[in-house]
């Protein structure tokens, strides 16, 4: 079975050795996610309360921002999606629930 692509339709932009306006989103995208990969250590280290929750709502902001230049660029036909087989999610999702049996702390990963 061949998968569904879900796009919308593309967005021309010039091809010239100038960023054109999705290099400059996707550049923009890529800062974004490497940010929110940085305040997530800066949150796991945080050892101040008052530190954790500023960096927290920096965090989300930015989360925010990622996000929203994500659905520009799906919006402009930028991005696309595949949309997979029922049955094959249901398999995979088998699988794994398998895998959390062997998990030492139970399902929600507290000590019991």
């Amino acid at each position: 079975m061949t998968q569904q692509k879900i796009q919308n339709p593309e967005t021309q932009v010039a091809k010239t050795p100038q960023m054109n306006e999705r290099d400059f989103i996707n550049d923009m995208l890529a800062t974004e996610k490497y940010m929110t990969d940085s305040y997530s250590t800066a949150l796991n280290e945080a050892s101040n309360q008052q530190i954790y929750t500023d960096v927290l709502a920096i965090f989300n902001e930015t989360q925010n921002c990622q996000r929203e230049l994500y659905n520009v660029m799906f919006q402009k036909g930028w991005y696309g999606l595949e949309a997979e087989d029922q049955t094959k999610i249901q398999q995979t999702y088998q699988q794994f629930q398998g895998y959390s049996n062997q998990f030492p702390y139970g399902n929600n990963g507290m000590m019991q």
